[in-house]
């Protein structure tokens, strides 16, 4: 492989930090991994609730009376614990007839939790809670009873207590300062679960393990591996992702085969030729399957600079004319770059030498993957997340 030189060494140190972990991966050939790691047992999952609900004690930063329906649920709320509230629905009537309801203090909220496979009643959940009007911060409150559904509308838990809010909102004679993400907390152990959701872990006939990576190759490593151990015919491959297990019937007998099972080691197969690109934050990942053909890249560095001076024309003296402001702006474009080149069988190790010998940055090395792909000099898949 032949590389020219340029000048520019923007992420060599990154560049040369990717280099040295994927040079450690591809010297440390890969090794056995538990099925635990590799495949989860179908059905046991976790369910998303969802709730509506108020929060309470707030210092003057809640919905106050721009959201109409924080006050209907106010109002809801007090009828069913037997207090009686002003009996107009419109707010500036109500005030007018000196009952008003104030809402500074309170918010509506979403409550959301997720429900772990085999939770029982009594065990306690943490719940997440979001702004949904126009509060301005959450900080201080303190939610109401909440009930917590699951899609089916049955409600599985009942969620309630003080927020704990990392963000922080604060404004004063005209200078406002904010961190984080005050109109959002959290409540730890703040739901009870209330009902369970029913699995086909102790009914099935079978159990069925589905691979979290689809690969025929590592599916057929795992049902391999349980019939050597425990009979041939005891799994058996449903498709590229999913293989089903004969279990004993007893529920305990059950949960005891499938620890034997996730305790398993197995070689799954080499991964494909993928490469993953983060647009946001820059990151690039290329596994030590990434290989190019032989190929010629011209990236060249374009530099835009955009200077304004603004100045002001004065009018001649005793004239009828006006003083005008006049923006100037001047614009330079400044393009280099030197050709790299590929040869045959070029592997991982190597396109990241080249980059880095090449200085590129993040951005450019996004962009010479993307041409070598749609050249055809690059067999993998390219992620862009």
């Amino acid at each position: 492989m032949t590389l020219s030189k340029v000048r520019n060494g923007g992420t060599k140190g990154l560049l040369s930090l990717l280099l040295l972990v994927c040079t450690s991966l591809v010297a440390n050939p890969s090794h056995a991994e538990r099925v635990k790691d590799l495949a989860s047992v179908g059905g046991v999952r976790e369910n998303q609730l969802i709730g509506y609900g108020l929060v309470v004690g707030l210092q003057g930063t809640g919905d106050g009376k721009d959201v109409s329906f924080t006050g209907q649920s106010l109002k809801s709320i007090l009828s069913s614990l037997g207090v009686t509230t002003n009996p107009y629905d419109d707010f500036d009537l109500a005030q007018s007839r000196g009952r008003p309801l104030e809402l500074d203090n309170v918010a509506a909220v979403m409550v959301t939790a997720d429900l772990p496979a085999f939770a029982k009643p009594g065990q306690r959940l943490d719940v997440n809670v979001s702004a949904l009007g126009v509060a301005e911060s959450l900080r201080g409150g303190t939610l109401i009873m909440t009930r917590l559904r699951g899609i089916d509308g049955q409600t599985y838990a009942i969620a309630q207590g003080s927020l704990t809010v990392t963000g922080l909102n604060e404004e004063m004679a005209g200078t406002s300062i904010q961190v984080g993400v005050p109109t959002s907390g959290r409540i730890p152990r703040g739901a009870i679960i209330e009902r369970e959701v029913d699995t086909p872990f102790g009914t099935s006939e079978y159990l069925v393990f589905n691979v979290h990576a689809k690969d025929f190759g590592t599916t057929d490593a795992i049902t391999t591996a349980i019939n050597e151990e425990y009979g041939e015919g005891t799994a058996f491959s449903l498709d590229g992702v999913s293989l089903a297990v004969n279990a004993p019937s007893d529920t305990s007998q059950r949960v005891k085969f499938v620890s034997m099972i996730e305790n398993l080691e197995v070689d799954p197969s080499d991964p494909e030729a993928r490469i993953v690109v983060n647009s946001r934050t820059g990151t690039v990942v290329i596994n030590q399957n990434v290989a190019v053909k032989a190929a010629a890249v011209s990236h060249g560095s374009i530099s835009v600079r955009i200077q304004t001076l603004n100045t002001v024309s004065q009018p001649e003296p005793f004239s009828d004319g006006v003083t005008v402001g006049v923006q100037n702006a001047g614009i330079a474009v400044d393009t280099e770059g030197e050709a790299v080149v590929f040869e045959p069988g070029v592997d991982l190790k190597e396109v990241v030498s080249a980059v880095n010998a090449a200085g590129a940055s993040t951005s450019s090395l996004i962009a010479i993957l993307e041409a070598l792909k749609m050249a055809g000099s690059l067999h993998a898949d390219i992620l862009v997340m």
